[in-house]
């Protein structure tokens, strides 16, 4: 039988193949643990080993953190290994596996706090360049990946014959987009800060989107519906379907009928007892991204050599035939290329949705940071007061172009722009020197809803417009001090409770106003300005390789925000939406 050719109904006179896989498997897996659990009670019964023996007062301990979903799996695999005495250099395996979610691990390891656990197991790489990308966090090191499995929507029958499963095939947006629009279907998603599925999707949708015309509003409006309908984990947006899945859902108002899922949570589902019928699962066109569940050791320098090398051979265990059984068995995929049928179809997949296709090229890092970000300022809606350098330097042009910095600082805005929605507030301030009589700094557009209209055009109208005239002043310095003093005070003053709330400033150089505070007595103020509990993070953007990036995050830093600096002002939209995660989550970097 190939690959794709799974059944598309079950035929006259036979059990649908879902439920006979779901039997095969509920009882493979019963028989697997009790093979495990009676070996092992029988072994001490015959005296074959004493778990009071030398096996046991030898075993070389290893403590694993594992992401909920996988951990499961990883336990079976560490009790085989311990029934059958799986040793490493003569001394017996002992893994004890903890199911740990991965955003929780991930702050943690950033934090540099020491940690109680030899490995670590997320669901995601993303997780570990969070941590490798912070300094002084807690080193890990990732030695290879364990199982992986696809992120899709599932939905209910109903809603998935609505839009055609399983013949029809669908983008990331169009098939998000469908979902959200159609009546009665609600689309429900695990957080994106909390959930590499989440997050992976989102990017996908951000991505699918750009090449589309207007795709940067679509996908902000997107991740704004999405946002009315997020769970913490995918236990509680399994728990938001329909008390009954064979339906249409019709009967339960504000219930999802479709969820962003990861293959394995939907065949968790589907072969759950007492689960009522199964999801269906569509597979995007565009490339499905992958949970990889990368194999990391942690604070490896610390790790005696017994137990830096019980760890890989925990890890070279998991490769062999039976524990990749057990990754099965739950649920994974052990061959990303050439995934099992009968798992697929466990989950609710049927061709000629492409299973089979995964993203080729993984969504890089910045792409994930600016679906982040995106998400960050759209959940809480934002108040963003933007600053802008417009001394006489940001005239020049950019090497080897005829643009100047001005030019693309400002196509960079009107494209950071797009990706706000109506509920959010967005004002413009610029500065030189001495623009407003000694102010060096002028309010050009107060920060107000951009959905508010005011004459014959809205907010966003309004600063569209301002952010095209932006024109650098002849002769004009950099009043950076005094300018981000005034408007931190505005900020502050005008906070706006349960909006991510922060002032953005660019500048290509350092403050050359003598006659302005200085820089000490400048982060001395924003100090004591800064309130925890009223939060504004003041995120400065350094434009061009010679601008001085430790200054600005210096003064950042002092309001619990942080200092980026861009080589040219195209990096701007990426460089703000990077920091704009880093200060939602309360840890800039």
């Amino acid at each position: 039988m190939g690959r794709h050719s799974l059944p598309d109904a079950p035929r006259a006179g036979s059990a649908d193949p879902r439920i006979r896989a779901r039997r095969r498997n509920v009882a493979l897996a019963t028989a697997l643990v009790l093979t495990v659990a009676g070996g092992t009670a029988a072994a001490v019964r015959g005296g074959l080993f004493s778990l009071a023996g030398s096996c046991q007062d030898d075993a070389v301990h290893i403590e694993v953190a594992a992401s909920p979903d996988i951990a499961p799996a990883l336990r079976a695999a560490a009790e085989d290994a311990r029934a059958k005495k799986i040793t490493s250099d003569g001394r017996c395996l002992d893994v004890s596996v903890t199911a740990r979610a991965s955003y929780q691990v991930a702050a943690a390891l950033r934090s540099g706090k020491k940690s109680d656990v030899q490995v670590w197991v997320p669901d995601s790489d993303a997780w570990v360049e969070r941590v490798t990308e912070i300094s002084a966090a807690t080193q890990v090191d990732s030695l290879g990946n364990v199982a992986s499995t696809p992120v899709g929507v599932a939905m209910v029958p109903a809603a998935a014959r609505t839009l055609g499963w399983p013949v029809k095939t669908y983008t990331w947006n169009e098939l998000a987009g469908s979902a959200l629009r159609a009546k009665r279907i609600g689309l429900g998603t695990v957080d994106p800060a909390r959930s590499s599925t989440g997050l992976l999707a989102l990017t996908r949708i951000n991505e699918s989107a750009s090449r589309v015309k207007g795709g940067d509003v679509q996908a902000a409006t997107m991740a704004k519906a999405l946002s009315r309908r997020t769970s913490d984990s995918d236990t509680q947006l399994l728990d938001t379907l329909p008390r009954d899945v064979s339906g249409s859902g019709h009967g339960s108002p504000g219930r999802n009928q479709a969820l962003i899922l990861s293959e394995q949570a939907a065949f968790a589902h589907n072969t759950s007892a007492g689960s009522g019928d199964d999801l269906d699962l569509f597979y995007p066109k565009d490339g499905t991204p992958l949970l990889d569940y990368p194999y990391t050791l942690v604070d490896e320098p610390r790790l005696g050599t017994d137990e830096s090398r019980a760890a890989l051979r925990f890890m070279m265990l998991l490769g062999e035939a039976a524990p990749r059984q057990f990754l099965r068995m739950f649920g994974f995929r052990t061959d990303a290329d050439n995934p099992s049928d009968a798992l697929v179809t466990e989950a609710g997949g049927r061709f000629p949705q492409p299973y089979a296709r995964v993203v080729t090229a993984p969504s890089s890092k910045e792409s994930l940071q600016e679906a982040l970000g995106m998400w960050t300022i759209t959940v809480e809606s934002a108040r963003i007061t933007t600053v802008v350098d417009a001394s006489s330097s940001m005239g020049e042009p950019l090497p080897g172009s005829d643009r100047s910095r001005m030019d693309v600082t400002k196509e960079s805005l009107i494209q950071a722009l797009a990706t706000f929605t109506p509920e959010d507030e967005i004002g413009l301030w610029k500065f030189s020197t001495k623009l407003d009589g000694r102010k060096d700094y002028r309010v050009l557009v107060p920060t107000e809803r951009l959905g508010d209209t005011k004459g014959s055009g809205t907010q966003r109208d309004r600063l569209s417009a301002a952010f095209r005239s932006l024109k650098p002043v002849p002769h004009g310095e950099t009043g950076l001090y005094d300018t981000t003093l005034a408007a931190y005070k505005a900020a502050v003053a005008s906070y706006a409770k349960g909006r991510f709330n922060a002032l953005v400033i660019l500048t290509d150089g350092v403050n050359k106003d003598p006659g302005s505070i200085s820089r000490s007595d400048l982060v001395a103020e924003l100090q004591k300005l800064a309130d925890p509990e009223r939060p504004v993070p003041l995120i400065a953007i350094a434009v061009g390789p010679d601008s001085d990036r430790r200054e600005v995050d210096q003064i950042a830093r002092a309001t619990g925000g942080s200092g980026e600096r861009v080589n040219e002002p195209s990096q701007i939209h990426a460089a703000m939406l990077k920091a704009i995660t880093a200060a939602g989550a309360g840890n800039p970097n």
